[in-house]
């Protein structure tokens, strides 16, 4: 017979207190996008909110520790560790050209019919301005870094 091992979690890190009510209204927010009724969509439109919700958590962390310096680098490694925020999606932005990157299925080229990355990460002056681009992945109007 093999050992069951628990392991208890650690309190959270100070600061903890200070953003755990945003993290919990962005969790609350992601429960309803999972609950809505998913009729008269696309398929690809369902998972769009949830993209959106997660998108908006990452960046408020990301945010928070590297812009304006208000997080500890303990609490980071917990948001982390906790999986409240998409730590790959953090080691994009702060890669030049990936500043304003809505998710990683965008970049991803083996995802794309012809082997490129998403419609969303052409410049907007690249493209007609009277089309409206919208990305198959998570519904994203536009994420290059020079727009």
């Amino acid at each position: 017979m093999s050992v069951i091992r628990k392991t208890k979690k650690k309190p959270p890190p100070e600061g903890w207190d200070e953003i755990e009510e945003t993290i919990l209204e962005f969790q609350r927010k992601l429960r309803e996008a999972e609950n809505d009724p998913q009729e008269g969509r696309r398929k690809c439109e369902a998972v769009w909110p949830i993209m959106r919700i997660h998108h908006q958590q990452s960046r408020y962390v990301y945010d928070l520790y590297f812009r304006r310096k208000a997080m500890s680098r303990e609490l980071y490694d917990y948001c982390i560790k906790e999986n409240i925020v998409d730590k790959n999606l953090i080691a994009k932005w702060k890669k030049p050209g990936y500043e304003k990157l809505c998710c990683l299925q965008c970049i991803r080229s083996s995802d794309s019919n012809f082997g490129s990355s998403c419609i969303c990460r052409v410049p907007k002056d690249s493209l007609d301005e009277d089309r409206v681009i919208e990305c198959v992945a998570c519904g994203c109007h536009g994420c290059a870094s020079c727009d």
